[in-house]
Order: C-alpha cells, then sequence, then structure tokens
C-alpha cells in the first residue's frame, strides 16, 4: 500500500512538472509572437526621426491615463538636456509642423495657457488680459470643454485662440494609436460646435509626443506646438518665481507656457497674480505680445478637408 501511494505520489509531481514546463514555453512563444508584431507603418520622415532618436523612442503602450492620474504619473514639466534635444530633433525633422518657438527675428512673443477651462483660475486670466488688452492662446482639454461649453465661447468671443490640448490628459507616449487619435478626434468634435472652427493647433499634455503621432497629426493639416519659456506655474509657485522661471529662457519669439487649469489641489493665484506684472515686463521690453497665429503666421482653424 505505502508503495503504491508513493507511486502515485511520484506521478502527481511528474505530471505537474510537465504542465509547468509546457506552459513555461508557451508563454514564451508568445512573448516572441508579441516582441515581433509589426508596428503602425511609419512615414519616411517619421523613420528618420525615429532611427535619430535610437532607443529614446518608444510604440504607445495601451494604457490610456486619465487627466488626474496623468498628472501624477508625469509630475516633470521641466524637461531634461535628453528631451529638450529630443524636441529640437522632431523641430528639425519635422519643419512647421512641430514648433517648440517662433520666428526671433522681432521682439514677439506668445502666452500660452494649458488645461482650460477652469471655472476656478480660468475667468481670472480672462479678466487681467481684457484689462491689459491682450490675446493669448488657450488649450483646451476636450472633457473639461464639454463640462464648461459657456466658458470656451467666452475664451473665444473675447478674440482669444483656441488649441486641442487631448480629451482627458493622456500622456500620448504612452498610449495606443487608436487612443492617441480619438484623444484629438474627441476633442474636435466637442470644441468646433462651440468656436466655429476646427483648431489647428495641438498641444500634448506634458509635452509628451512621439515622432509616428507628429505625422500623423502633419498629415491631417494640424501643428504641435510646445514652447521653449516655462513658467513651471503648475508647481503652484507664488508670483515672484513664475517671473523668475520666465526670464531665464525668454527672448525674441518665445511660447511661454503657463497654466490657466489645473488638476485637483493645483493652485494658480501666483499665476494669476504675476500675469499683470509679466504683461509690463514684456512691453517694458519692447516685446509685443500676441497669438499664435501671429507669431507664426498661420491660420487658426484647420481645414477640415485635410487627410
Amino acid at each position: 500500500m505505502g508503495t503504491t501511494r508513493r507511486a502515485r505520489k511520484a506521478l502527481l509531481l511528474l505530471l505537474t512538472w510537465i504542465l509547468c514546463v509546457c506552459g513555461g514555453i508557451d508563454a514564451i512563444q508568445g512573448d516572441r509572437a508579441t516582441a515581433s508584431a509589426s508596428p503602425p507603418p511609419l512615414s519616411d520622415r517619421t523613420r528618420a526621426a525615429v532611427t535619430e532618436f535610437g532607443s529614446s523612442w518608444q510604440s504607445p503602450a495601451e494604457a490610456e491615463p486619465s487627466f488626474t492620474s496623468g498628472q501624477q504619473l508625469n509630475k516633470k514639466k521641466k524637461r531634461s538636456r535628453a528631451e529638450a534635444m529630443s524636441w529640437v530633433t522632431l523641430q528639425r525633422m519635422f519643419p512647421g509642423s512641430f514648433v517648440i518657438w517662433g520666428p526671433r527675428g522681432s521682439r514677439r512673443v506668445a502666452l500660452t495657457f494649458d488645461d482650460v477651462p477652469d471655472p476656478r483660475f480660468t475667468p481670472q486670466v480672462l479678466e487681467t488680459l481684457a484689462r491689459y488688452k491682450v490675446r493669448a492662446t488657450f488649450f483646451v482639454v476636450g472633457s473639461r470643454a464639454a463640462a464648461h461649453p459657456a466658458l470656451v465661447q467666452r475664451i473665444s468671443r473675447e478674440g482669444h485662440i483656441i488649441g486641442n490640448h487631448s480629451y482627458d490628459h493622456a500622456v500620448f507616449s504612452r498610449i495606443s494609436r487608436y487612443a492617441f487619435e480619438q484623444q484629438i478626434v474627441r476633442t474636435d468634435r466637442i470644441i468646433r460646435p462651440l468656436i466655429g472652427y476646427s483648431p489647428k493647433f495641438i498641444r500634448p499634455p506634458y509635452g509628451e509626443i512621439t515622432p509616428y503621432q507628429v505625422d500623423w497629426l502633419r498629415s491631417r493639416g494640424y501643428i504641435v506646438v510646445n514652447w521653449d519659456t516655462d513658467s513651471v506655474d503648475w508647481k503652484s509657485l507664488d508670483s515672484n518665481r513664475i517671473l523668475i522661471n520666465i526670464k531665464r529662457t525668454l527672448q525674441p519669439g518665445s511660447i511661454i507656457l503657463q497654466h490657466a487649469g489645473g488638476g485637483e489641489g493645483q493652485d494658480l493665484s501666483g499665476t494669476i497674480a504675476a500675469l499683470p506684472r509679466l504683461i509690463q515686463l514684456l512691453r517694458s521690453k519692447g516685446y509685443q505680445i500676441v497669438t499664435l497665429p501671429e507669431l507664426l503666421n498661420r491660420p487658426a482653424g484647420r481645414n477640415r478637408r485635410s487627410r
């Protein structure tokens, strides 16, 4: 009897081992099949950009973070040296379709505000701009526009330019091709009826975008606009620190990044307090404050026939 039990036990262990080995082989084969799957086709220009990026470029992942989780995921608006070089590379590979700054030949700068509309902060920014007769460019989050359409209409009605800032502030470099396209298309469908045109300017959340995505946008008549002057106001800084950050890299043609909307817990009172001082500072130095269409000499709206 004891011998039979030991034999059965040995046989059970042997079967378990065989199943584990077979499962491991299947998993390895599955991983190899996944790794060898073909990525989306790239244009010649995109392929050249990917080659230059080397290992720094990654194809989009499947995850699609929300506005809040995206902020928690990437709280570093200030780019590293490597990231800055990547932006310069994109600007060189996609001239006119990926922009960090405008022409350096004249003393003109553009004020841009991200993450709108936000009832807590956007109206205060608009009031200051109206008081100083300044027009700016606002990058709109689609889900927020759907929640506060009248505020989007007010931005446009007061002479400011609207850009597309994704649907829910997803990190473009971490989402699938389909999810990325939907971020743009869904937001456009919300904004266009409110302001009467399809925004030409796209700003990726956190400035994160891949060569393939830039190429896709270029082929459809969009322009990706990041920045060369970062206020870093998303850190809830005071007005003095915001002005110091802006002056650090300010020059003719600068595209200045600020925020007129924030995530949970963000306080943009420093941005609001700094804005009158910033406008006065720029004018005292002979800068003309313009919108992105004026700075880049491109229309605010996209030709809807573009493909």
